[in-house]
């Protein structure tokens, strides 16, 4: 899918400053990772790639340099080196030295990009922090522009020459140099990070997929060194890369194919879409690569849950159409999924990742965008080769096969000594504790729209009345005196018990071994009480089932607070964003602002709790597992003891004072959302 040059001028205008850099060297955690400087340095790879994505750029050079400081140089348009109307100051200055500073804000209304990785626009001003020099040079419009930096400060001010050719250099009248781009060579500064050497093989996987991405755009890698230098560029892009990195034969052929949308498009901007290359193997190591705007997205994302959704639906259709499953068999995404290996490339307008190094994808739109591709094409795929399609069903159902028989061995240790479940209880039909959930949701009526919106597959209701009796003092023989209490035991399938019993955990005779979910999750409103109930049951499963939390089981599901209902804007329709608080509210407000909505044009309203929501908002904002919040319980920065003594303090009915004292301390500093 190669993109068509973009038809905004790229100039000073295009580039917005946000706020100040010098946080990132008092917390360089935050901003990069810092066991090696090889992300800061992708900072500056990724600038010189999204001019290439833009279609600005056709070559990209890396120099790892003998004195160890790497040099990036690319053919694009160059950095702007003119004064910025507001800021006064070169705009090449501004990108290296503010932390918010860059052209990749303003899509499609003045910014210099429509498509990139960059959104946080941290961007290269960490790496320029984290250096202990940093030299740029732009070329541009027959200038060149060269200024250097030091730990983030200018120490060599822009200083402008003409770009001449020939004759002109020895003063006669020539043609003026028409070349175009940006140089900028880095020296990392060691005292940031774990180890100083870059690692080559990460390195190298980086550069490739680069040009495995921009088909006709060469990308090559200098080592001064070793006096190596290779250059990879690609004509097939994700097919040959696929098949040269496989594990394993693949079965069928392989699958491959491109969608983006249209100007006509009623859900997604033009040019949004996806590049896809999927093979399916029986053995081996399965090879996973996803890229969003040319960015590596090494923890997933919600694209890589739309090509796993379009997957599926496309298989299972085809499996349904021809009659091909057993009886008793009942397919899951994760079985279609199990033997795939695949490289994905997401374009997406306004990419939202999880932290600045965005290593993972979040935006719930791309879930949608990838499937909506993915799916109509492997349908006609599968009915065009009817005998490819049978073969990939035959692996799928195999997997489902070994999966249900799995689940049933566990079955057969319980016994047949089981109590009888909670009447209240809505449970789910798989008993696969890779894939099962239970929701111990706050309130019938909330419970009533869980059991409506849910997966009856994979996802079991357990309503809780009121709320939970505080069990930090209670002993463990009188636990079940409480109805509650009873409920989830019996439900979950684990007894009370104490840190030290059987700490093996999982084993035949372990206090885990009845589990019947995988995930435990607490489903509470997003207010105060909410919070009270989730502390509740929390005291109750670090008192009485800790195991259960030492084994990674109990999860803490967050629904929304806010839902804004957005009018159409431009080519996006009217949409509902919801916000889990009041910062991602206001973040959301701005960015409807920033995307055209006059003030007030939007409607906000506020959960006043789960009952409020319909089936299919509770599945979209909580349920879901591909847009949902859910995190994981464990200990934090205590051991179990300290952990102990601080919920003592917190849940104990003789530690008022201890309370009262914390109150005073830090009272100012808490907001509550009453």
């Amino acid at each position: 899918m190669q993109p068509n040059a973009s038809s905004v001028e790229y100039s000073e205008q295009s580039i917005r400053v946000l706020k100040g850099l010098e946080p990132v060297k008092q917390r360089p955690g935050m901003y990069t990772r810092t066991d090696n400087p090889l992300h800061i340095v992708q900072e500056v790879l990724d600038n010189a790639a999204d001019e290439a994505l833009a279609g600005h750029g056709k070559k990209i050079k890396v120099t790892l340099c003998a004195d160890g400081s790497v040099a990036i140089e690319d053919d694009g348009r160059g950095i702007p080196f003119g004064l910025h109307p507001e800021e006064k100051a070169p705009v090449i200055e501004l990108v290296f030295t503010r932390l918010h500073a860059g052209g990749k804000f303003d899509k499609g209304k003045g910014g210099a990009y429509s498509f990139s990785g960059g959104l946080h626009g941290v961007g290269v001003s960490v790496t320029n922090a984290l250096s202990t020099r940093l030299e740029v040079t732009s070329y541009r419009e027959g200038q060149v522009a060269s200024l250097t930096f030091s730990g983030g400060d200018v120490i060599e001010p822009l200083v402008l020459r003409p770009a001449v050719l020939g004759a002109a250099q020895a003063g006669a009248e020539g043609p003026r140099d028409r070349k175009q781009g940006t140089s900028v060579r880095v020296w990392p500064d060691a005292r940031y990070f774990e180890s100083a050497q870059l690692p080559l093989a990460e390195l190298t996987h980086l550069l490739r997929s680069k040009a495995v991405l921009m088909p006709g755009v060469s990308v090559t890698l200098v080592n001064e060194k070793t006096r190596d230098a290779t250059t990879w560029q690609y004509k097939a892009g994700l097919r040959d890369y696929l098949q040269q990195t496989l594990n394993g034969e693949p079965v069928i052929p392989l699958f491959d194919g491109s969608g983006s949308a249209d100007s006509g498009h009623d859900s997604f901007a033009e040019g949004e879409g996806a590049d896809w290359c999927v093979a399916f193997t029986e053995d081996g190591a399965p090879v996973r690569e996803s890229y969003v705007n040319l960015i590596p997205t090494s923890a997933g994302g919600t694209h890589e849950s739309g090509l796993r959704d379009g997957l599926f639906q496309a298989v299972k259709g085809f499996i349904d159409l021809h009659a091909l499953a057993p009886k008793g068999v009942k397919l899951l995404p994760e079985d279609v999924f199990a033997r795939a290996s695949y490289v994905l490339s997401a374009k997406v307008l306004d990419p939202q990742f999880q932290g600045q190094i965005k290593e993972r994808l979040n935006s719930r739109d791309a879930v949608r965008l990838v499937s909506s591709f993915v799916k109509p094409a492997l349908e006609l795929w599968l009915n065009q080769h009817v005998e490819h399609g049978k073969r990939l069903a035959e692996l799928a159902i195999k997997a489902a096969q070994s999966r249900q028989k799995a689940s049933q061995k566990v079955e057969k240790r319980k016994g047949s000594g089981v109590a009888v479940l909670p009447g209240k209880l809505t449970d789910c039909e798989s008993r696969d504790l890779a894939h099962n959930e239970v929701f111990l949701v706050e309130g019938d009526s909330a419970g009533g729209s869980a059991k409506m919106g849910r997966d009856k597959e994979s996802q079991a209701i357990l309503p809780l009345r009121g709320k939970v009796l505080n069990t930090w003092e209670v002993d463990r023989d009188r636990l079940f005196a409480n109805h509650e209490i009873h409920d989830i035991a019996v439900a979950i399938g684990v007894d009370p018990h104490g840190p030290g019993d059987a700490a093996g955990g999982m084993d035949a005779t372990g206090v885990l071994a009845g589990l019947r979910y995988g995930k435990v999750c607490i489903l509470a409103d997003a207010d105060v009480d909410g919070s009270h109930i989730q502390v509740l049951l929390l005291t109750l499963f670090f008192r009485h089932f800790p195991q259960l939390i030492a084994a990674g089981h109990v999860y803490v599901a967050r629904p929304p607070l806010f839902r804004i209902d957005a009018p159409a804007r431009g080519k996006k329709p009217a949409a509902k964003v919801y916000a889990l608080d009041e910062g991602e509210l206001q973040a959301a407000l701005d960015k409807l602002r920033k995307e055209g909505l006059k003030e007030g044009s939007w409607t906000i309203s506020r959960f006043k709790g789960l009952g409020e929501m319909s089936a299919t908002q509770l599945w979209d904002t909580t349920l879901n597992p591909d847009t949902r919040r859910l995190l994981q319980v464990h200990l934090g920065a205590f051991d179990f003891a300290r952990t102990e003594a601080e919920i003592t303090k917190l849940m104990g009915k003789g530690e008022a004072a201890s309370r009262r004292e914390l109150m005073e301390l830090h009272g100012d500093s808490v907001e509550v959302d009453v």
